[in-house]
C-alpha cells in the first residue's frame, strides 16, 4: 500500500511538472510568466518638467514594485494622445482633462476615463511681459493675444473673460502653433499669450523681461489640469492593474514635487536635451497645483467638482448637455477627495 502511494504521488508530480512546463512555453510572454504586466504610457506633451513624474516612478522602482513594466512614450497633446489610447498603442495617458471633457461632450472621443488628477487646478493662463502694462484681465481690451490654435486656452477664453468682467470680443485672438508663442511675445508681435503658466521661465528667458501671469483658475476654479486616463475596457478587464499602475504613478508624482532637483536630473537622463534647471522650474511652479486642498490624497477627484466642470463647459457653449461625471471619471478607481 505504501509503495502504491509513492507511485501515485510521483505520477501526480510528473503531471504537474508537464503542465507547468507547457504554461511557460514559447507562446507565452516571459514577463507574464514572471508575474509582470507590460503597459505603455504616453505623457501629456513631450519630456518636460510637468511630465517628469513617470520617469521618476520608473527610476525609483515604483512600477517594478507594483509588478509593472512601463514603456514611456512622448505625447503631443490631447487629440494624438486620445488617438493612441483608442488604437491600443498605449494603455494609459496623461492629458488636459478639461479639453478631453469637451471632446467627450461633443462625442469626438468618449472611450476613456480619468483615474487620477495630476493638477487640482487648470494651468492655463494669460501670460505677458511687464512692459505691456497688462496687470489684469480688463487690460486685455483692444489687445492681441496669441494662443495654440484650437487649444483649450483659446476655447475657454470667452468664459474666463466674461467672469473677469471683460468683453471677449474686444480681444483679438490669433491661433498659432504652440511652439511659436514665446517668440511672438518676445518680439512684441502680440501683447499677450494664452498658454500654460509653467512656461513662465521659458518666456522670461526668451524675452529677457519680467513675466506677468493671469491664471484662468482665478475665475474658473473648478477646472482640473492634467489627468491620468485609461479605457473603460481595461478597467473592466483588469481593475487591479489599473489601481497598481495609478498608485505607482502617483507615488512618483509625490516624490517629484518633494524632490524637484532629483526628479529633474532623472528626467534629464531620459531626455538629455532638456536642461535640469528648466525641469526644476516647472516642477516647482506646478507643485501648488498638484497638492489637493483639505488634506485629500494626491490625485484626488470628486464627483461634485467634475459635475461643475461639465456645467461650466456646457454654459460656455463648448459642448451640448447630457454628459455625466461617470462618463469621464471612474469614481471607483480615482482617489477620493
Amino acid at each position: 500500500m505504501f509503495r502504491r502511494s509513492r507511485v501515485l504521488a510521483a505520477a501526480l508530480l510528473a503531471t504537474a511538472l508537464v503542465v507547468s512546463g507547457c504554461s511557460g512555453g514559447d507562446g507565452d510572454d516571459d514577463a507574464s510568466a514572471e508575474g509582470t504586466d507590460k503597459v505603455a504610457y504616453i505623457t501629456a506633451f513631450g519630456a518636460v518638467g510637468r511630465d517628469s513624474f513617470v520617469w521618476v516612478a520608473k527610476e525609483k522602482g515604483y512600477f517594478a514594485e507594483a509588478g509593472i513594466e512601463v514603456d514611456i512614450k512622448k505625447g503631443a497633446g490631447n487629440a494624438p494622445n486620445l488617438t493612441a489610447l483608442k488604437s491600443g498603442e498605449v494603455q494609459f495617458a496623461s492629458l488636459d482633462f478639461t479639453g478631453a471633457v469637451i471632446q467627450a461632450g461633443k462625442g469626438e472621443f468618449t472611450d476613456w476615463r480619468a483615474v487620477a488628477a495630476v493638477h487640482q487646478q487648470t494651468l492655463i493662463s494669460v501670460m505677458t511681459t511687464k512692459d505691456t502694462d497688462i496687470t489684469g484681465p480688463k487690460d486685455l481690451a483692444g489687445k492681441t493675444m496669441a494662443t495654440g490654435k484650437g487649444s483649450v486656452t483659446e476655447l475657454l477664453f470667452p468664459a474666463y473673460a466674461k467672469l473677469a468682467g471683460l468683453d471677449p470680443a474686444t480681444v483679438k485672438i490669433e491661433g498659432v502653433q504652440a511652439t511659436a508663442l514665446n517668440g511672438l511675445m518676445a518680439s512684441r508681435r502680440v501683447d499677450a499669450l494664452g498658454t500654460f503658466l509653467l512656461s513662465r521661465d521659458a518666456l522670461a528667458a526668451a524675452s529677457k523681461k519680467e513675466v506677468v501671469i493671469l491664471p484662468y483658475s482665478d475665475y474658473l476654479r473648478d477646472l482640473f489640469g492634467n489627468a491620468i486616463i485609461t479605457t473603460p475596457g481595461l478597467i473592466e478587464k483588469d481593475s487591479d492593474l489599473v489601481r497598481r499602475f495609478t498608485g505607482a504613478l502617483l507615488k512618483g508624482l509625490q516624490y517629484t514635487i518633494d524632490n524637484p532637483e532629483e526628479a529633474a536630473t532623472i528626467l534629464n537622463k531620459a531626455e538629455p536635451t532638456y536642461p535640469v534647471a528648466s525641469g526644476v522650474g516647472e516642477i516647482k511652479a506646478m507643485t501648488p497645483y498638484v497638492v489637493p486642498a483639505g488634506g485629500a490624497p494626491i490625485g484626488a477627484m470628486d464627483e461634485g467638482r467634475v459635475a461643475r466642470t461639465i456645467a461650466i463647459l456646457q454654459s460656455s457653449g463648448l459642448m451640448p448637455s447630457g454628459l455625466s461625471p461617470a462618463s469621464v471619471v471612474d469614481l471607483d478607481i480615482v482617489p477620493k477627495a
